[in-house]
Parts: structure tokens; C-alpha cells; sequence
């Protein structure tokens, strides 16, 4: 071989060793790039949680059972024998009004019957004085002793006098019927508790005078706090999601137990507040520990439907995506790092609430979601797996 065949050889083998290092930086260079947008990748990981679709309102507490305490004659309240809080038992005197008035009422009237019965008797024995005449002056005016006319004013004397006994027993009548609402006011001098419970609200003082002429004033309020009624306003947009017998939960202010019930009513007259449609909702909760107070804030959950110990996706891995209707459900086409690489899946979609979403199939936990453009980054899962996380109570429409 000459010189020049060599020297031509060596230039050969020269270039393309050029030329393998320049593919080699090139697939370096795509490699990293891709390895490095990979990296950059915003993601979320599947967890398991809990999740519910769920409709929130305000409610207010109330006795289920209650009633207004008031007094039917008008006087002086001369008598309180209860105060706020008292436990009371049915029958329990509560109060009394002053029965001076009442009690000379029924005193009068009474005086009036006795005076009333007297003349009854009276004129009993003139009927009977009358009856005895007219029957003699009959006997002489067959013997032809009498006049016709002395026999026809006998007669008209019997008459009268027993017109008389019927007006006399009427009056009678009339007074004891006037007795018995006499006695029946000074009886309602004493007020009784209707109902067993406990003094929740007292509107009187010792010393007031009442006027029972136009409505009966209310003495104090009695309820029953063993068993309360939360009563909520639903907006009409949700109202169509209740039903009667879903289950429900409610927390108050200031105390962290949960309450369970299942709703008891929807009310089907609504009341407009500031041209906003609302209807009311309502249901009954134990209380046998006292720890719920009437006119109590409560914020209730209406659970439509919810899921438990699930595979969960925070709801910005599918913000902006249009899912794909199916009879089971929404389906999904998500992009899910299989070694590191964005591989396109479907994933079917179950419940939500405003933060999660339930994967009913498709994704299996620990598995990382990308996130589409303009979706807010959650936190824990940027740029790799997060923790498993327990998701609270929320509500909102299914997809």
C-alpha cells in the first residue's frame, strides 16, 4: 500500500470518529434536555383518602319540642317560682297572678245562684198554690158554684207562675254556667307546666301586670333540650340534590365533635332574603348531654354520595380538560410518568369535592399525574410523590 493509501485510510477513519462524537453529544445533549423537562415537570401523586360530594348550608339550633308559657286572665304577676335554667316537671306550679278580683268574682256570682235558687223555690210554691185554685175553682164551676171567668183567671195564674219557674231556672242556668267560668279564671291565677323541660327563656318579671284582654302573654318559654331540630336554608340551585332521609352531619362553633342525623324535611314554601331563593331543611339530633344550646350556629353537610379509604388526585391534575362521558362515569385522558417519561392514559373519575377528585380505575397509588399548562402547582407533589394525606368534608357538583 503507498503512502497515500495510508494517509487517505487514517483521514477516513478520523472523520468518522468525528462524526460518532457528534452523534454521541447530539443524543447527549436531546437526552438531557428531555431529562431536564422531565425534572421540570409539575406532577401530583396518587393518594388515598376519603371523599364525599357533599352540600353545605347554615343552620340554627333549636328544642324540638318547646312551648310558650303564658297567662290567660289579666293581673298582677305576684308569684315567680322559676328562673332561667330551672328543670321543671309537668304539672309544676310556675307562677301565680294575683286572684283578689277572681276570687270576689266568684264569690258574687255565687250569691247571685244562692239568691236565684231561693226564688226558684218561691215560686215553686206559688205554682203549686195556683195549680191547687185552678183545680178547686174547676170542681166548683162543674157544680155550677163559680164563674167561667174566676175558672179562666185561675187557670192564666198557673200559667204564669210556671212561665215563671222556667225563666227562674233559666237564669239558674245562666249563672252557673257564669260560676263555672269564674271559677275556671281564678283557677287560671295558678299556671302549671304543661310539659316537662327546662326554663329557656322567662318575658315577665315578679310584680308585672299582665293584660290578657287583646293576647296571651308569654311568662316564660319551656323546651325540651333532650332532642334538638337544626333548621337550614338551601339555596334553590342545591335543593333539587336533597331528599328526605339522606344522611347529615353539622358541626358548631367552638366545639370540634361531629354530629350525625339524616335529614327529616324540606319545607316546600321558600323565602326570598335580598331577591336570593332559599328553602328550609330540617332535621332532629339527640342531645342527651346538653352540649347543644339552642339558637346555636351550625355548619351542615348534606351527604349526597361518599367514598372511603380511596385513590384520590387533587383537582388541578384536571383542570381544563374536557372529560369524556361514559356510563360509568367521566373518562379522563391524563398524561402519567412511566419512568420518568409522559405517557398519555385514560383514567376513569368517580366523586369530588373542591379540592379532590376519586380515580375509580386507571391509576394506581403513588403514581404521578402531570399537570396540565395554567393548573396551580400543589405543593407536596411538585416535581415528585408526595405524602398520603386524609381529605376533610367539602362540597360542590359532581362532573
Amino acid at each position: 500500500m503507498s503512502a497515500f493509501s495510508v494517509l487517505r485510510s487514517r483521514r477516513f477513519w478520523w472523520l468518522a470518529l468525528i462524526v460518532l462524537l457528534l452523534a454521541g453529544l447530539a443524543v447527549f445533549w436531546v437526552l438531557r434536555n428531555d431529562a431536564q423537562a422531565n425534572a421540570n415537570l409539575r406532577t401530583a401523586t396518587v393518594s388515598r383518602g376519603d371523599i364525599e360530594d357533599s352540600i353545605t348550608a347554615l343552620g340554627t339550633l333549636q328544642p324540638r319540642d318547646y312551648v310558650d308559657v303564658g297567662t290567660q286572665v289579666s293581673g298582677q304577676l305576684r308569684k315567680l317560682y322559676v328562673e332561667l335554667g330551672d328543670p321543671v316537671e309537668q304539672g309544676q306550679l310556675l307562677a301565680e297572678i294575683d286572684p283578689t278580683l277572681f276570687e270576689a268574682k266568684v264569690n258574687a256570682t255565687r250569691a247571685q245562684l244562692t239568691s236565684q235558687r231561693a226564688q226558684l223555690k218561691q215560686q215553686q210554691a206559688q205554682n203549686r198554690l195556683a195549680n191547687l185554685q185552678h183545680q178547686r175553682q174547676k170542681a166548683l164551676f162543674a157544680a155550677q158554684a163559680t164563674s167561667e171567668e174566676a175558672l179562666q183567671s185561675a187557670e192564666a195564674q198557673a200559667q204564669i207562675t210556671a212561665a215563671q219557674i222556667e225563666a227562674l231556672q233559666a237564669q239558674i242556668a245562666q249563672t252557673e254556667a257564669s260560676l263555672k267560668e269564674d271559677l275556671a279564671n281564678l283557677e287560671y291565677t295558678k299556671i302549671y307546666a304543661p310539659m316537662s323541660g327546662t326554663v329557656v327563656s322567662q318575658s315577665a318579671k315578679q310584680g308585672q301586670t299582665l293584660n290578657a284582654n287583646q293576647s296571651a302573654p308569654v311568662i316564660v318559654q319551656i323546651a325540651d333540650l333532650s332532642s334538638m331540630t337544626v333548621k337550614t336554608q338551601v339555596s334553590e340551585a342545591d335543593i333539587g340534590r336533597l331528599r328526605a332521609g339522606m344522611p347529615v352531619y353539622f358541626t358548631t362553633l367552638g366545639q370540634e365533635r361531629r354530629w350525625e342525623a339524616t335529614l327529616g324535611q324540606i319545607l316546600p314554601t321558600p323565602e326570598v332574603i335580598n331577591n336570593v331563593v332559599l328553602y328550609n331543611a330540617q332535621f332532629d339530633v339527640d342531645n342527651p348531654d346538653g352540649r347543644l344550646m339552642t339558637q346555636m350556629s351550625a355548619q351542615v353537610f348534606f351527604v349526597n354520595a361518599q367514598a372511603r379509604d380511596v385513590p384520590v388526585l387533587p383537582l388541578s391534575a384536571v383542570q381544563g380538560l374536557r372529560p369524556q362521558r361514559n356510563p360509568q362515569g367521566p373518562l379522563f385522558r391524563l398524561q402519567v410518568l412511566e419512568n420518568g417519561t409522559p405517557v398519555e392514559r385514560e383514567v376513569h373519575l368517580g366523586l369530588r369535592d373542591r379540592v379532590h377528585v376519586e380515580v375509580r380505575d386507571g391509576l394506581r397509588e403513588g403514581e404521578q399525574v402531570v399537570l396540565p399548562a395554567g393548573a396551580p402547582a400543589v405543593a407536596a407533589n411538585v416535581g415528585g410523590p408526595g405524602g398520603q394525606r386524609r381529605m376533610g368534608p367539602g362540597g360542590g357538583p359532581r362532573f
